[in-house]
Formats: C-alpha cells, sequence, structure tokens
C-alpha cells in the first residue's frame, strides 16, 4: 500500500498545536499555488495520515474549504478539488482585474523598496522554475509575487476578497505546465509591474498587472474551449 505521504505530496505534516487552524492553512496554501488540480480526489484518511494529525482537523478544515467553494463535497466521502468552466474562469477574471489593479495601484504607492526586491526574487524564481521544467515551483513562485504585491497594499479586507478568489482559481494554475504555459507578445509582464512599483506609478502599475492576467491566461482560456469544444472538460454544477 503507497505511503499518503506519496498519494498527497502537496502537504506537509502538521504540527499538533492549532490543528484546525495549521490544517486549513496548508490546504490553502495548496489551492493558492496550484499543488492541487481541478477534479482531483481527496479522502479525509489519507489527507490526515499525510499531515501527521487526527482526521476531526481535517474534516473541519474541508468542510470550509467547501464552504468556500474551493474543495466540493458531493456525498459524504466524496471530495473533490472545485474546477472552473470557461465561463467560471472569465467571470471571475473580469472580478480579478478589478480588485487586483485596485490592490496594485495601492501597492504602487504604499509598497517598501525589501517588498519590491522580494517580488524581483520571487519572478526569478519564477523563471528558474519554468526554465528547469518544476511546474510546482513555478506556481508556487508565481503566486508569492501575486500575493506579495497585493499584501504591500496595505488593505487587508481587500486582501482577504482576493484570496477567496485564488482559493478557487489557483488548482486552475495546475493546467498551466505543460498544456498552458503563460506567454507574452513582449517583455514579461512582472517586469513592467516592478517598474511600475520602482516609479511609484499606480497607472502604469494597474496596466501592467491587467496586461498580466490577460495575455498571462491567454493560453489557458484556450486550453479550457479545446477541452470543452471536445466534451473532454465537465464543469463543476
Amino acid at each position: 500500500m503507497a505511503d499518503s505521504a506519496e498519494i498527497f505530496p502537496f502537504v506537509a505534516p502538521v504540527g499538533r498545536e492549532n490543528l484546525a487552524a495549521k490544517v486549513y492553512a496548508e490546504l490553502q496554501s495548496a489551492l493558492f499555488e496550484g499543488r492541487m488540480r481541478p477534479g482531483q480526489r481527496l479522502k479525509i484518511r489519507d489527507l490526515a495520515a499525510a499531515m501527521q494529525v487526527s482526521e476531526t482537523p481535517v474534516r473541519e478544515a474541508v468542510v470550509q474549504l467547501a464552504r468556500e467553494r474551493a474543495l466540493r463535497m458531493e456525498a459524504a466521502r466524496s471530495i473533490t478539488v472545485a474546477g472552473l468552466s470557461l465561463e467560471q474562469y472569465l467571470e471571475l477574471r473580469t472580478i480579478r482585474l478589478e480588485l487586483e489593479a485596485l490592490a496594485a495601484e495601492a501597492a504602487a504607492l504604499r509598497i517598501q523598496p525589501s517588498a519590491i526586491d522580494a517580488l524581483a526574487e520571487a519572478h526569478e524564481r519564477l523563471m528558474a522554475a519554468e526554465e528547469s521544467g518544476e511546474p510546482i515551483a513555478a506556481n508556487r513562485a508565481n503566486w508569492d509575487f501575486h500575493h506579495g504585491l497585493y499584501r504591500a497594499a496595505a488593505m487587508p479586507e481587500l486582501l482577504a476578497i482576493i484570496e477567496s478568489i485564488w482559493l478557487r482559481n489557483g488548482p486552475m494554475h495546475a493546467l498551466l505546465y505543460p498544456h498552458a504555459r503563460p506567454s507574452y507578445p513582449g517583455r514579461h509582464r512582472h517586469l513592467d509591474i516592478l517598474d511600475g512599483l520602482r516609479a511609484r506609478d499606480p497607472a502604469a502599475t494597474r496596466l501592467a498587472l491587467c496586461a498580466d492576467l490577460t495575455e498571462g491566461g491567454a493560453n489557458l482560456v484556450a486550453y479550457l474551449g479545446r477541452l470543452e469544444r471536445e466534451a473532454a472538460w465537465t464543469p463543476p454544477k
């Protein structure tokens, strides 16, 4: 029988203190970073074994994530990672363009130089991971870049809303490699975002962020459309 850590390599063992919160945070990070793929089946028992905790805090975290529509529970023992239809993905992207651009504008006025350096480092990690063919590392670095940008806006209520959308959107990034790797007609838009931040230019930072979301996600949009045309993708209910 396979070891549970091998079945669910996207989660790490969790310590005994504040178990429910730690389990939730670990699963949340796995969703944010695209370590879980849409449609992936989960079992509470195996998740608990992989995290080295009892089933109770895992069940509590799973129920909470199901309420947030990041996971789907169709029956008592049927748990899957929620996916998005193309229509849902595009609707959420429309919302993201407004909310994340707002955060980018605010970040341009408030971000500290050390935070800009951290974003630049995250982008370098993203490029290195893409070059070496490490999708999990690439998705983690991309989340680090975007989350760091939005956190720099110093608008915690806005950040919480953005995070709730990324909970549902994050697993879609598991489809990027090798199916829909982001591409840009010119330079990587993360570099334009960094330029806007260094210039303290909210308008330029907003424009670069919006271009990143639309251009960087264009291949994923095309891929989802192709899957739906081929009836190979079952949109969530």
